[in-house]
């Protein structure tokens, strides 16, 4: 399937979903996963209607923007993968998100490294909510203690959580968990707006359960490549 109606359809699977949830069609936001597909596909998925990308890896993303720079004021990148503390700088100063903040070092970095020009970098805090010990991110009770410190950081905005829900039958739970945890910080008084939940295979439990913004990679650009 061609690029523009695999998007297409994507884009109806967010829709039937919304309605099924009894949600308005325009309460979920497409990030469309790039990584490890080239600059040449992203371009294609923008012609298509996409403008939101996600990128796993630092080296990979920073390289599509700069290749990309003609289209950059119509872009919106986001970093999903892991951040490492020596790898904040480009990120600060290239990207517009980042989806995968679990530790208050990596956020001081990236509010310091923040150029004063650019709006502020939009951060989601990465939660484990699966506890798998091979995943990134906060466990759930960690979450709050953090959120409260990172929404006072300058150059820096927090949206909402990220998480990557463990796949099978109790993902579904998880995800109902993650859109509690999301309630409860608001209920604390933090203006969070995003929660960064489902993907391909399972973004109709996501949207069910409260989701957002849903990552969406293999559905719209096919086989996953090799990493770049």
């Amino acid at each position: 399937m061609a690029i523009y109606e695999a998007l297409q359809a994507t884009k109806n699977r967010i829709t039937a979903a919304c309605v099924s949830a009894g949600r308005p069609p325009d309460a979920v936001q497409l990030l469309t996963v790039s990584k490890t597909f080239p600059a040449a596909a992203v371009r294609e998925a923008f012609a298509a209607g996409a403008c939101a990308f996600g990128e796993n890896y630092v080296q990979e993303g920073l390289a599509k923007i700069d290749e990309l720079g003609d289209l950059r004021s119509q872009l919106e990148w986001h970093l999903i993968g892991p951040l490492q503390s020596n790898k904040t700088r480009p990120v600060a100063e290239q990207f517009d998100w980042v989806h995968s903040v679990d530790r208050l070092k990596v956020a001081q970095r990236l509010s310091e490294q923040r150029p004063a020009a650019l709006p502020p970098l939009n951060i989601c805090l990465q939660v484990n909510i699966s506890a798998e010990t091979s995943k990134s991110g906060l466990m759930p009770d960690e979450v709050a203690p953090l959120a409260a410190q990172v929404a006072l950081l300058p150059g820096l905005r927090l949206r909402g959580l990220m998480a990557v829900p463990e796949p099978g039958p109790g993902a579904l739970a998880q995800h109902q968990a993650m859109a509690a945890l999301y309630t409860s910080l608001q209920s604390r008084g933090l203006a969070l707006d995003t929660l960064s939940l489902g993907m391909s295979a399972d973004l109709e439990d996501a949207i069910a359960a409260g989701s957002t913004m849903v990552r969406v990679g293999s559905a719209i650009f096919g086989a996953r490549g090799a990493k770049a």
